[in-house]
């Protein structure tokens, strides 16, 4: 991931106030973990699971601050309980920014199911989601979807295919 792609996801998150970020780490991303733990404005919670990640940020928009589960697609499949319960039973929204495991140029073979399973897993939860692959669209991207979220009181994803991170 290009520092200006890093550079673009941090002005988005902020510019949609988001001040916590939980994280599992993969590789896609690993150019933005380091940039997210450093920046005074946004303190990161490293998570175990994805489902762990999406009850904590549900927990921290209970407290009236709004968070972000940054992750790998796959990790959809790994929260899709805790987001059922919190969005469809709670109206508690949770923001997901993914990288797009499974993307078309991806060459590792067991990451292509990721690629498979995510847009007919947000689609069977009504979670809306933008496929992001301009630079450029990133910023405006995550406002939109956080923006969307907090006012369905629903979650919202963006993901950011290869042509970004890679």
């Amino acid at each position: 991931m290009k520092q200006s792609a890093v550079d673009s996801v941090i002005a988005g998150l902020k510019a949609a106030g988001i001040s916590v970020v939980c994280y599992l780490p993969d590789s896609l991303f690993k150019e933005l973990y380091p940039a997210l733990d450093a920046d005074p404005d946004i303190r990161t919670i490293r998570v175990t699971n994805e489902g762990e990640g999406a009850a904590i940020c549900g927990g921290i928009w209970l407290s009236g601050k709004k968070a972000a589960l940054v992750m790998e697609n796959s990790g959809l499949r790994a929260s899709i309980e805790p987001l059922a319960r919190m969005g469809m039973g709670a109206g508690i929204p949770v923001f997901m920014l993914m990288s797009y495991r499974g993307d078309l140029g991806e060459n590792n073979w067991w990451a292509i199911p990721h690629g498979m399973t995510m847009e007919p897993l947000l689609n069977a939860m009504r979670i809306p989601y933008r496929v992001v692959n301009r630079e450029e669209d990133i910023a405006r991207s995550i406002a939109d979807a956080v923006t969307w979220s907090n006012a369905a009181y629903y979650h919202a994803a963006v993901a950011l295919t290869g042509e970004i991170v890679r």
